[in-house]
């Protein structure tokens, strides 16, 4: 019986002494010898088992750790995970310094693991040494110099910097009014991109529009005024659509030309019977607009289709896709407008004058 006691007192020992070794604390210091004044840290190391509770001593700044040594920081506690985060290893720095010259014993760091206390194995030493000072010339020795304060900040310079912007944001603005105005310029622009279409196309597209229109219930023969105005209308729109095309597609300006003119300058280009029939429908136009020439529906359907027939003939289809046209409008400034900028640039005058005193103040101050 006194053996099986024994031998469950000796495993009861054995695992306190497993569980002891379980955490280990360690300290180490920087420097062991400073001169007053100077600092240097103490490290504390904790090594425990994953999940266990430990609670490393904290000190408030500038409190002493024991007589002569001050505690100026106490650094937060860094964790290092081992054996696949079985173990962990805590770490923190206590930043320490002295004022008073002495070999200082620092007694070993205690910790508390899962409520038990642990302490380290080995104590530390710190010498704080003093400077050596030649009494026999007082001349050498000099009081602390007193606080010496900066010319200025970079915070004192953020606004004047600010408004310094904005001043020459509003002096670019003013200049730009005022030269606009001298110069009787127009103030605003807007652009439009207007995408440009192929001659024929446009032609056809102008044709469509007008057939659409024509195709309205008429009668045989235009036997009132407003028959011959419509009449009119449908022959003045078919043969701008035509000298329209001749002019972007053969280059020359046949919007400003005779019937005679166009047909001679289309000569060498085209076949005889295409200009028959190009000469037919212009001068029927010119009969119906300067003559009140009266005509049939069949006739205006006849050079409704020779149009349609001459564009179809000489019409480019390998013509590359041009570029948009842009174009350019402009609104003009009215007086009530130019008055208006009148006012804006004597504004923007004071308060570029504001701006630039308020500047200059702050500058003539920061730099005195």
């Amino acid at each position: 019986m006194t053996n099986r006691l024994r031998g469950i007192c000796a495993i009861i020992v054995m695992c306190a002494t497993c569980a002891h070794a379980q955490v280990t604390v360690n300290t180490k210091i920087d420097h062991t010898q400073i001169l007053i004044g100077q600092q240097t840290n103490i490290t504390l190391e904790v090594s425990a088992d994953c999940g266990q509770s430990v609670e490393m001593p904290t000190y408030e700044p500038w409190q002493e750790l024991l007589p002569g040594i001050e505690v100026a920081k106490t650094g937060d506690c860094d964790t290092t995970w081992l054996n696949d985060r079985k173990r962990m290893l805590l770490t923190r720095l206590y930043t320490v310094t002295s004022f008073d010259s002495a070999l200082y014993y620092i007694p070993p760091f205690s910790v508390t693991v899962d409520g038990e206390a642990f302490t380290a194995e080995q104590p530390l030493a710190l010498k704080v040494m003093t400077m050596e000072i030649d009494t026999t010339n007082v001349d050498a020795i000099f009081p602390l110099k007193g606080t010496m304060d900066l010319p200025y900040e970079a915070d004192e310079w953020k606004l004047p910097m600010r408004y310094a912007f904005l001043l020459a944001v509003l002096a670019l603005l003013l200049v730009y009014v005022v030269v606009s105005l001298k110069d009787n310029k127009p103030i605003i622009r807007r652009l439009r991109l207007k995408a440009r279409i192929a001659p024929h196309k446009l032609a056809m597209q102008k044709i469509e529009q007008l057939k659409v229109e024509r195709n309205r219930t008429q009668p045989e023969h235009a036997t009132t005024a407003a028959d011959a105005v419509a009449t009119k209308d449908y022959y003045t729109q078919l043969t701008d659509a035509l000298r329209q095309y001749i002019n972007e597609r053969y280059g020359f300006n046949a919007t400003e030309m005779t019937t005679q003119e166009i047909i001679a300058n289309l000569r060498s280009l085209n076949s005889e019977e295409a200009l028959n029939e190009l000469r037919e429908l212009f001068e029927t136009a010119d009969l119906v607009k300067f003559a009140k020439y009266s005509t049939e529906m069949t006739e205006d359907d006849r050079n409704l289709v020779n149009a349609i027939a001459f564009i179809n003939s000489t019409k480019q289809d390998d013509v590359p896709e041009q570029a948009p046209q842009e174009v350019t409008v402009v609104e003009q400034g009215s007086p009530t407008m130019r008055t208006t900028l009148t006012i804006v640039a004597a504004v923007l005058s004071v308060a570029a004058i504001a701006l630039i005193g308020y500047v200059g103040y702050r500058l003539v101050f920061l730099l005195m």
